[in-house]
Order: C-alpha cells, then sequence, then structure tokens
C-alpha cells in the first residue's frame, strides 16, 4: 500500500511539474537611449512556471505621463530611431491591443506610468511569451519604450510615438 501511495505522489508531481513549464531561466534587457532622448534602464525576465516575470525600473521618462511598452521582434537597437527592432512581436499574427485583453500580439505589455520623478517601475508577470524555450522564445528579441501611451486599437502598435529607449533580451 505505501509504494502504490508513493507512485500515486510521484505522478502527481511530475504531472504538475510539467504543466508548469520550465523555471527559473533568466534573460536581461539594458535599454539605451535612442537619439536625442535620455530614457535608459533595466528590466529582468525570470521564467516561472509557464509563465515570465519582468521587473525592472526606466529612468529619464516625462514625469507622471503614461508610455507605450513592448517586445519588438527584433533583436537590434543599433538605428539612431530604434526602428531597425522591427515591429511588435507577434508570432501568432494577432490584432493589435490590451496586454490583458483575449486578442494582442505576444510583444504587447501594459504601458509604463512614470512618477513624478520621470521613473517607471516594472513588475508584471505574462504567459505570452518564454525565456530561452519554446516557440514564444524572447532571447534575442528587444524592448522598447514609445513617447506615447499606447491607445490600444490603431493597427498594427497603438500609435505609441517615437521610440525612447531600446534594449535586446539576452541571457543573464
Amino acid at each position: 500500500m505505501r509504494h502504490l501511495i508513493a507512485c500515486a505522489t510521484a505522478l502527481l508531481l511530475a504531472a504538475c511539474s510539467h504543466m508548469n513549464g520550465p523555471t527559473g531561466a533568466t534573460a536581461r534587457a539594458v535599454l539605451s537611449p535612442t537619439v536625442g532622448n535620455s530614457a535608459s534602464g533595466t528590466l529582468y525576465f525570470t521564467q516561472q512556471g509557464d509563465r515570465v516575470l519582468v521587473s525592472g525600473e526606466i529612468s529619464g521618462l516625462k514625469p507622471d505621463a503614461e508610455h507605450g511598452f513592448h517586445i519588438h521582434e527584433k533583436g537590434d537597437c543599433s538605428s539612431p530611431d530604434a526602428m531597425s527592432a522591427g515591429g511588435h512581436y507577434n508570432p501568432g499574427k494577432h490584432a493589435h491591443g490590451r496586454y490583458d485583453q483575449r486578442e494582442h500580439h505576444e510583444g504587447d505589455l501594459p504601458s509604463l506610468r512614470a512618477d513624478a520623478a520621470g521613473v517607471a517601475h516594472v513588475n508584471l508577470v505574462s504567459a505570452d511569451f518564454g525565456v530561452g524555450t519554446g516557440e514564444h522564445n524572447v532571447i534575442g528579441r528587444s524592448v522598447v519604450v514609445h513617447r506615447d501611451p499606447d491607445d490600444f486599437t490603431s493597427q498594427p502598435a497603438g500609435n505609441s510615438g517615437p521610440r525612447l529607449a531600446c534594449g535586446v533580451i539576452q541571457h543573464s
């Protein structure tokens, strides 16, 4: 009987760990300002089961303002305006939309809200992408902060204006 209980417990634990997915992979994006701007910061991506925790801080933003914030398809921030990062990361070919709605790009993130000092603190969890493995791996993609708030309706990118900062997501 003890053997049967031990086997059942082991199977249950294995099934639960499989449902949660990989855990522990980490990545980092160091955001640098585009030409004529001062926004910069560091974001951390931590795989936690089937979700990713994105945390960090971005400074040099317009105080008390909202800014569009997205993962972009290319890990290339080399152009002065960060247009080299391409469009929003969207492997599912979805319409642009709110991060918390059913229809949205995998790279759509909640807008950043800068405080009175022009600093935005990031702390969000997403099941739309992964770190290091899987079909929606964001390693090698970029993170972009925009000047204006995302309207979450304009296609294909939410009308959030010029790119203020860009950073490539890399294993850490």
